[in-house]
């Protein structure tokens, strides 16, 4: 089943429950009874994950202003330098 939204010219917008593809284009206003016609409204994206939502959030802002770094970002852990005896004598970086 999918919501959908009609708007009544006097009363405002309502929403009707159908099967996906058979909701008409116009419904009777549940207030004046008069023929209301069909909005398009977006996709609601309400059931994904918030972490899922922000990502997408960011990813959309850094195509038109891309973060800007003054450095690039810190090593971390040992850098690469192993403890095997072996390697004692390589140079490091």
């Amino acid at each position: 089943m999918a919501i959908y939204q009609y708007r009544c010219a006097a009363h405002g917008a309502f929403d009707r429950s159908h099967p996906i593809g058979s909701a008409a284009a116009e419904q009777p206003c549940p207030t004046c009874h008069s023929a209301a016609p069909r909005v398009f409204t977006a996709v609601s994206l309400t059931g994904a994950a918030r972490s899922r939502t922000a990502l997408i959030d960011r990813t959309e802002q850094t195509r038109e202003r891309p973060a800007v770094v003054s450095a690039p970002p810190p090593r971390r852990g040992r850098g690469g330098v192993t403890t095997n005896p072996k390697h004692r004598h390589l140079p490091r970086p």
